[in-house]
């Protein structure tokens, strides 16, 4: 069991110590519980944290279940909701503007507290709390993949088998320290899993950031 995110992050680091004070890696963390353990990766490791701003898409009857991921880019659907799902086109439609207009402020506020680097011909550790459902970290690894990355090592504290067996096939490799059967055993593995807010997100950010070498500019976060 994990005492919190950063705990977690802790531990994912040590199994990660072969990036460590790798010139062309970096961390980028999805915000915003995935910030704390991105930062306590980064920070052990000596890399640069970045943020990757990815929103999930709840289910508009089960508050809770995942039915896709949304940036300000691209768009994944789990195809099993939408039509005999019981999830409509309109939904959707509506849902993803809703959340793009959230990633579009949460753009310019991670944008101010950090500058980013490309991750193109990089090894990028994507990292998250957790991945009870894999959407929200396969839409990044696709994302990635777009824009270049070299290498793209998914690391999470906990996952499902579900999402762990599917992040094994999207990334080129996977750190997760525990895997449990379903999804809803998943922030049992936390004592403290409180939410974490923006202000506690973007101030893990800039921690991370002042230890680390200046970025030059790119769109790692969009």
């Amino acid at each position: 069991m994990f005492r919190d995110r950063t705990d977690a992050g802790a531990r994912l680091a040590w199994e990660l110590s072969r990036y460590k004070d790798r010139k062309d890696a970096l961390v980028l963390a999805i915000p915003r519980g995935g910030m704390p353990v991105g930062g306590e990766i980064a920070r052990e490791l000596g890399l640069a944290l970045n943020a990757i701003l990815i929103a999930k898409l709840e289910h508009p009857d089960e508050p809770g279940v995942v039915i896709g991921a949304v940036s300000l880019t691209s768009v994944d659907v789990d195809s099993a909701t939408t039509g005999e799902g019981g999830v409509s086109e309109e939904y959707v439609a509506a849902a993803v503007e809703k959340a793009r207009a959230v990633l579009r402020g949460r753009y310019w506020d991670y944008h101010r507290a950090v500058r980013f680097t490309p991750v193109a011909g990089r090894i990028v550790i994507l990292t998250d709390d957790e991945a009870a459902s894999e959407l929200s970290l396969i839409a990044a690894v696709r994302r990635l993949r777009r824009e270049g990355a070299a290498k793209i090592v998914a690391a999470v504290p906990v996952a499902s088998r579900e999402a762990y067996e599917a992040l094994r096939r999207a990334a080129d490799e996977v750190v997760c320290l525990r895997v449990v059967e379903s999804s809803t055993d998943v922030c049992g593995l936390y004592r403290d899993f409180s939410s974490v807010t923006e202000d506690e997100a973007l101030a893990a950010l800039r921690r991370t950031s002042r230890a680390s070498m200046p970025f030059s500019s790119g769109s790692s976060v969009r």
